[in-house]
């Protein structure tokens, strides 16, 4: 473990203080890149914008395409994705295009274990026996080239929304909007699906401007689908790149000003958060988690469905259900983690380093929830993992279902199609990111896929990238230890390339103790710049020696109405 602190631009740093930012914020945000003033307005009228040199490729085709489809009233369908990302979208797109004037919405979601990912023949199939005019991808659809065509061989028009890297070939859909397409100019590489489907609608909406539906005065707002756009811009851990701090600041002020959907409003009472309060961190970790739930054990319409309701009482009904599939997966993970951690670690002895990549299969793992503890076993031991669970499609039981979670540093798409050119056959069929990917493997080649995926990290891999490291912020000063600070930090945008403010320092350690039911959290009485300061790490055991160089973000305990800093720590440099 090593803690370095970043580097801290002091010219930045100290324009945008005299811009009138706070002292701290200024140097948190020059230290991630932020050189004006004017780059932290996150005014709607500074979002990029959807058409134009500088547009998405294939926008104003696809606005084109659904004005013409509206007004010969044809039925639409969207085919979402079963994850927070893919419900926000579905739902999004569902609730934009009738407030734009479609008369005839719909969507299907694909099952998780018998249609796999993305936009396949027999979902296809479906649609068009639904009735469907045109078929709507959101979340996926780029790499769907068999999908597409099937959709097209029944007489479907075909618009294809996604954010994902596509294949070699790209389907032949009427039209795609996807940033990542090639000769796409539009700057936000980033932008989650939701975010796509959102500038989709903008573009129809000034298309049917252009087509007199509407005039400036008349037009449908579309801004209240930003609560939707935050959610699951933040949910699936894209880079929060300018555009996307915007989009989910313009999300957090609604939220917090009580205007939001009811499911939303009903997530946050389920998980104990409180919406005027609202942070990127409650989507991430209360709300997100909840909706996603739905997609790994059970069926992603409930997420979808608490999201179009405006009825507050099924939104209620939706919420609790999900939440209660969420402890189900909390429980199933927890089970699952600790015996994956158990393989995990029996594959080399204490006093040895981890091998360069883990890979780990039992038949009881439940598929739904191998990519979490993948996320879990990697945070533990810095390692590219991956965990596989038997297949439950139906004739597949054969076949191996694995995800896997990366370190920075080792790009696991890429990896795959390494390991699948050098052992042919091996993998069936694979996908994803530098961070996240999936796989199918033949039960029998488990063990020839374990060795090919270590043998490339091995040569991929150093000593400094398999070495963990947490970049901080540097010393917190004194002054800035009150819960008035660590309240105006939280009411910023922090996330995936925007790292929330972590900071490092030499602490004295007064005392610490085992605390939670299973005596997993360590929680820590130190001195801070010459006062008391209590702190817990959660998940950690070990104990601490008396001076430690200690990586921690900022938090506030509420105890009788008292309300004191506390540190949440995230490393240590012993």
């Amino acid at each position: 473990m090593k803690i370095i602190a970043r580097d801290i631009p002091p010219r930045a740093a100290w324009a945008l203080e005299q811009a009138g930012v706070h002292p701290l914020l200024a140097r948190l945000y020059a230290a991630r890149g932020v050189r004006a003033k004017d780059e932290l307005d996150d005014g709607l009228g500074r979002l990029l914008p959807p058409s134009g040199d500088q547009g998405l490729k294939g926008i104003d085709a696809a606005a084109r395409l659904l004005a013409d489809a509206m007004a010969q009233n044809q039925r639409l369908i969207i085919v979402a994705d079963y994850d927070c990302d893919g419900a926000t979208a579905c739902a999004v797109g569902v609730r934009g295009l009738r407030l734009l004037g479609a008369q005839n919405v719909d969507y299907l979601v694909p099952d998780r274990v018998t249609d796999g990912y993305g936009l396949t023949a027999s979902i296809a199939r479906r649609v068009a026996e639904r009735g469907a005019d045109m078929l709507i991808t959101v979340d996926n659809g780029i790499a769907s080239v068999d999908g597409v065509a099937e959709a097209k061989a029944l007489g479907l028009q075909v618009l294809v929304t996604d954010h994902h890297l596509p294949g070699p070939e790209l389907p032949a859909a009427d039209a795609i909007v996807n940033p990542n397409q090639p000769g796409c100019p539009f700057e936000s590489k980033s932008m989650a699906g939701v975010g796509v489907m959102f500038y989709v609608l903008l573009a129809l909406r000034a298309e049917l401007r252009a087509r007199g539906v509407f005039d400036a005065a008349t037009q449908p707002k579309l801004d209240p689908l930003l609560t939707l756009v935050a959610l699951g811009t933040v949910a699936d851990v894209v880079k929060l790149d300018a555009n996307n701090r915007r989009l989910v600041a313009q999300g957090l002020k609604r939220i917090r000003a009580g205007q939001m959907p009811a499911g939303i409003a009903a997530l946050f009472h389920v998980a104990g958060r409180k919406a005027p309060v609202a942070t990127t961190f409650d989507f991430g970790f209360a709300l997100g988690p909840r909706i996603n739930a739905a997609g790994r054990l059970a069926d992603m319409t409930l997420g979808i469905e608490c999201l179009l309701t405006d009825d507050a009482g099924r939104a209620a009904e939706l919420a609790a259900t999900l939440d209660g599939i969420n402890r189900e997966r909390r429980e199933i993970e927890g089970g699952m983690r600790d015996q994956a951690m158990l393989m995990a670690e029996s594959l080399f002895d204490e006093s040895e380093e981890p091998p360069p990549a883990i890979s780990v299969f039992d038949p009881d793992f439940h598929e739904g929830v191998v990519g979490i503890v993948a996320s879990r076993i990697k945070d533990k031991l810095h390692r590219p993992t991956f965990v596989f669970a038997a297949s439950s499609a139906p004739g597949k039981e054969h076949e191996l279902k694995g995800s896997g979670r990366s370190i920075p540093g080792f790009h696991l798409r890429d990896a795959l199609d390494l390991v699948a050119k050098r052992h042919p056959g091996v993998i069936l069929k694979f996908g994803g990111h530098a961070m996240a990917a999936g796989c199918t493997v033949a039960e029998e080649s488990f063990g020839v896929f374990e060795q090919a995926f270590a043998q490339v990290a091995q040569e991929w891999l150093d000593a400094a990238t398999l070495t963990r490291r947490i970049e901080t912020d540097g010393p917190l000063a004194p002054e800035y230890c009150r819960a008035d600070i660590v309240d105006t930090l939280h009411r910023e945008v922090w996330g995936q390339g925007f790292a929330p403010p972590t900071f490092s320092e030499e602490v004295q350690i007064v005392s610490q103790r085992l605390v939670g039911e299973a005596k997993n959290h360590l929680s820590l009485k130190l001195i801070h710049q010459g006062s008391p300061v209590d702190a817990i790490w959660f998940g950690h055991t070990e104990q601490l020696p008396a001076r430690v160089l200690l990586a921690f973000r900022l938090d506030v305990n509420e105890w009788k109405g008292e309300r004191k800093v506390q540190f949440l720590v995230e490393g240590a440099q012993v």
